[in-house]
């Protein structure tokens, strides 16, 4: 009867971490609602008009705008919807920088994975682990995880080394696979705006023109053509706040990927760094 090598503890250290979702539901729902509000009660404020409508209502139909930034109401009932991605963009830029500014951790991650490096090869795994909690960051979880678990294939004695390096490896994916979907949650949101804002301000647009073009064929004359130019500067604010949105989510998305992308590497160089350790000094 052939005897069964001895397996990889398929334990983990690495626990889920709790999170929730609330300002993905949340967010969007507020900045739309704010964005109404901001249209309807600042922008279309009747004091910001010659000629104000007093009935009021969901869409007053206010006139002659005393300046070029209460014109912006005129555009139409997309503007709050503009508004609403602007400000969506705002709140989860910064929900995003803080998440993971606090990702990256204290001091430069090249730094911390050295100060690893030297510890392991004076074979002072305990001070490694202490430069993870001082570093405090995405690569220094994944890393303090790999370690626990480095620890113990020190100690373990029924494993050969490539099954300790493989149980170290797989530690460390692991604990890569609870980080990242962190540090990637709701960029979706920034990178679905890029696109969308455009359009929305694109159908503003084409619904602003439409309506002036039809004023023009209804009343004819010199008058007709006054009204078809500011109409068209009304229906042209929908493509400007749309593209100064859209400008703003990609630039943000741009700076958040980078970031991320710079966290990533830290966590594979670490992962490196275990494995690549201990299959050198314990074989």
């Amino acid at each position: 009867m052939a005897e069964s090598k001895p397996t990889a503890k398929s334990g983990t250290s690495v626990q889920p971490k709790k999170s929730g979702n609330v300002i993905s539901i949340i967010a969007p729902i507020v900045c739309i609602i704010s964005g109404y509000l901001i249209w309807r009660f600042y922008l279309g404020a009747p004091s910001h008009f010659s000629k104000p409508d007093p009935e009021g209502g969901f869409w007053p139909d206010h006139h002659d705008p005393h300046g070029a930034l209460y014109r912006m109401y005129e555009g139409g009932i997309l503007v709050p919807v503009l508004i609403g991605l602007f400000l969506m963009v705002l709140v989860f830029s910064i929900e995003r920088f803080i998440t993971i500014a606090k990702a990256t951790g204290a001091g430069s991650v090249s730094d911390f994975v050295r100060k690893v490096q030297y510890h392991l090869a004076n074979r002072n795994v305990d001070a490694a682990l202490a430069e993870c909690d001082k570093q405090k960051g995405s690569v220094g979880n994944v890393m303090k995880a790999g370690l626990r678990r480095y620890k113990e294939m020190i100690e373990d004695k029924e494993l050969s080394t490539e099954q300790k390096v493989l149980a170290i490896q797989k530690e460390v994916e692991e604990a890569t696979s609870l980080e990242l979907p962190m540090l990637e949650k709701n960029l979706v949101f920034l990178s679905t705006i890029t696109s969308l804002a455009t359009l929305v301000a694109l159908l503003g647009t084409v619904m602003g023109m439409i309506k002036s073009f039809a004023a023009l064929g209804a009343e004819g004359g010199s008058g007709a053509a006054a009204s078809l130019a500011v109409g068209i500067s009304e229906a042209l604010y929908n493509t400007a706040t749309g593209i100064a949105t859209s400008a703003f989510a990609l630039v943000m998305y741009n700076i958040f990927t980078t970031k991320i992308d710079a966290i990533t590497y830290g966590i594979d160089e670490s992962g490196f760094t275990l494995t690549q350790s201990f299959a050198s000094l314990y074989k």
